[in-house]
């Protein structure tokens, strides 16, 4: 149970919704937390007070690491209570302070940008009228002889809470004596001037007089004196879509309850993204709803395109959700879909995503979909079909759980299997273009595995498509393929369809997976994998054990013969046997080795078995790479430190390198002549 879940000031955030909200253009002070964690609940009492306080000025989060490991080891939490303020367009910041309310208020103050403007006969006419012209009032209050007046606390936490929506000003009648008498004050009020406002000692139409001391009670008036969004009739709505980004807000008749005062921050936090923000009643066009299958309260994007091209927003209805899905929306290519404009055997490819707004792994796909239909602009279509309302074509579909993605390129389908994730899906659209994974027949097995080349290594996938581990080990087999792409050959035969080949083949379970190495005369038929990992990165270490290894063992000698005095250039790797990171590292130097053949010599250090020799490299950590490039001399024994432990990394950095020598052997010559 989390410790802030029942606080409704405090908004407990999880991973699928902790991006949209530090996302969001607000600022957030976000305490991660562990509920074991002993401090963690010293600081809760503290931590509540600290978010009344700052209610309106700033967010207060709280992420519990016990339920959202991945997300807090992303962010890099290593310690319990962490506290991170966190705001668009600069780093997350740690804060270190003692824990005390006041300490916490003064450090999160430092970052609420707003200012409050003193304000006199000098500039007061001039402010005034550049405010009310771009359509902001202003919230003055004046400090007289009599009466009270904001402190400066209270000042400095309205123009937070205000920010975009009203300026925050002061004035002191004492030294401004007669501006305050021509405005009529003479004791200590304030007051909000909205635009427009009549000012002067005689009627001051608009103004707003508040008699409250307290932030939050004088935000809620102003809030309710602001103006609310413009209502859009049914005849112009086609060309304002038409020419302008708008967020919507659908309703059904004007008393409709679904309006949070709160959401008239919605212009300025979405005011950079130029969205506009309107609402439009139902009740005064049906078929304007209906042909946009709106039936109930809801908001939707419009992207600039008319009516065509539109997302209506499924997730929470709380502002930080609704500015980032509109961000994400406007700048995303994700269309709702209905018959209107479902695909039908379309030209162009579709990936649609067949879902339910009450389920809650749909509603994570969705901001998935649309960062992976950026990177696919102009390849890939991507629409998503609500199956609460279009019941009759998820049923047409064959549509039996939620969500299914489904890509459609004109007569074939592919359903989607992998995880929900921007990143799994751009790979299986890329394995859809360039299959991985060579679908094998019985007779392609014999043809390919069994009378494969002297050389040449497979590995072969032995499923069935309703079992369960087979299908989650769909998407991480074909990663594997792709990362063993020019060194083992990878298929996968369905048993299924070829039971009796495959109980021919001695198959008794599923997924049973198959390597067949390189022939030689003494060489196995197969290897069976029984590792309990069955993840991409287990299963290609476990293969890259089979393939003979490139990388030369060196020892005290063949190091100092080869490498400090030889003249090639030299990757090596010092590591240890016990080392679990060493092991791991293996694999990927072996693939290292292969990748920079010809160009560079890879060679390995047993750093147990010659300690003297790792000692003199200077070998602090296992696995440690170096790099000993040949410049025309005897190489220093210390050679270059690589700070990678990824093959294609180092192996680029290793092309960086050569060329450098390269070019700097040209310059010498050059010079020479």
């Amino acid at each position: 149970i989390g410790i802030y879940d029942d606080d409704p000031e405090i908004i407990t955030l999880d991973r699928g919704e902790f991006d949209a909200a530090v996302n969001s253009g607000e600022l957030w002070f976000v305490n991660f937390y562990s509920p074991r964690c002993s401090h963690c609940h010293e600081l809760a009492p503290t931590w509540r007070e600290f978010a009344k306080e700052m209610d309106g000025v700033i967010r207060i989060g709280a992420v519990n690491c016990g339920d959202n490991r991945m997300l807090c080891r992303i962010k890099g939490i290593n310690s319990y209570p962490s506290l991170y303020v966190f705001k668009t367009g600069m780093q997350p910041v740690k804060y270190y302070g003692d824990r005390s309310k006041e300490s916490l208020k003064s450090f999160a103050m430092q970052y609420v940008t707003s200012t409050v403007t003193e304000l006199w006969a000098g500039n007061f006419v001039n402010a005034i009228e550049t405010s009310f012209a771009s359509g902001v009032g202003w919230l003055i209050t004046f400090c007289a002889d009599r009466g009270d007046c904001l402190s400066y606390q209270t000042r400095l936490k309205l123009a937070g809470m205000l920010e975009g929506l009203a300026n925050v000003g002061w004035m002191d009648c004492g030294t401004q004596g007669e501006l305050c008498d021509n405005l009529d004050i003479s004791s200590s009020t304030t007051a909000y001037f909205p635009p427009g406002a009549t000012i002067n000692n005689k009627e001051k139409g608009g103004v707003l007089f508040l008699n409250s001391l307290d932030a939050r009670e004088i935000y809620q008036e102003v809030m309710q004196h602001l103006p609310d969004f413009e209502i859009i009739p049914a005849a112009s709505l086609e060309d304002r879509l038409a020419h302008h980004r708008w967020l919507l807000f659908f309703q059904f008749g004007e008393n409709d309850k679904s309006n949070v005062q709160e959401f008239k921050k919605l212009k300025f936090l979405l005011k950079d993204e130029h969205i506009q923000v309107g609402k439009f009643d139902c009740l005064s066009s049906p078929a304007i709803c209906n042909k946009l299958y709106v039936y109930q309260p809801c908001l939707a994007v419009f992207k600039g395109k008319g009516t065509g091209d539109y997302e209506i927003h499924h997730g929470k209805k709380i502002l930080y959700d609704i500015v980032s899905f509109a961000k994400e929306s406007v700048n995303s290519h994700v269309i709702t879909l209905g018959p209107q404009n479902f695909p039908d055997k379309e030209k162009e490819p579709w990936l649609v995503d067949f879902f339910a707004p009450w389920c809650p792994p749909c509603r994570a796909l969705l901001p998935e979909l649309r960062k992976a239909s950026k990177h696919l602009y102009g390849q890939l279509k991507f629409g998503t079909l609500d199956c609460t309302v279009h019941e009759g074509l998820c049923n047409m579909h064959n549509i039996r759980a939620y969500p299914t993605t489904v890509v459609f390129n004109q007569s074939d389908v592919h359903e989607y299997e992998g995880h929900h994730s921007a990143e799994q899906i751009l790979e299986f659209i890329e394995d859809l273009r360039n299959p991985s994974v060579v679908s094998l027949t019985p007779e392609t097995f014999v043809e390919l595995v069994q009378r494969r080349k002297r050389e040449e290594t497979w590995m072969v996938d032995f499923y069935a498509p309703w079992c369960g581990p087979c299908q989650a080990l769909m998407p991480e087999w074909k990663k594997m393929a792709r990362m063993l792409n020019g060194l083992i050959s990878v298929g996968s035969v369905d048993c299924q369809k070829y039971y009796s080949f495959c109980h021919q083949e001695s198959v008794r379970g599923y997924p049973e997976i198959r390597l067949f190495p390189q022939k030689s005369n003494t060489a196995h038929q197969y290897y069976s994998y029984n590792g309990w990992h069955r993840d991409s990165y287990s299963l290609r270490g476990w293969a890259l054990g089979y393939l003979p290894q490139v990388s030369v063992d060196l020892t005290p000698q063949s190091f100092t013969e080869k490498v400090l005095n030889g003249k090639d250039h030299w990757v090596i790797d010092f590591y240890a046997p016990w080392c679990g990171p060493c092991q791991n590292f293996a694999p990927e130097f072996e693939i290292l080795a292969r990748t920079v053949k010809g160009k560079v010599k890879a060679g390995k250090v047993d750093c147990q078995m010659y300690a003297q020799t790792c000692q003199t490299a200077d070998i602090r950590a296992y696995p440690t790479v170096k790099f000993y490039p040949y410049q025309g001399t005897k190489k220093n024994v210390l050679g270059e430190y690589i700070d990678s432990r990824d093959a294609k990394g180092i192996a680029d950095l290793l092309n960086e390198k050569l060329e450098a020598l390269q070019n700097k052997e040209k310059r010498k010559k050059s010079r020479n002549k």
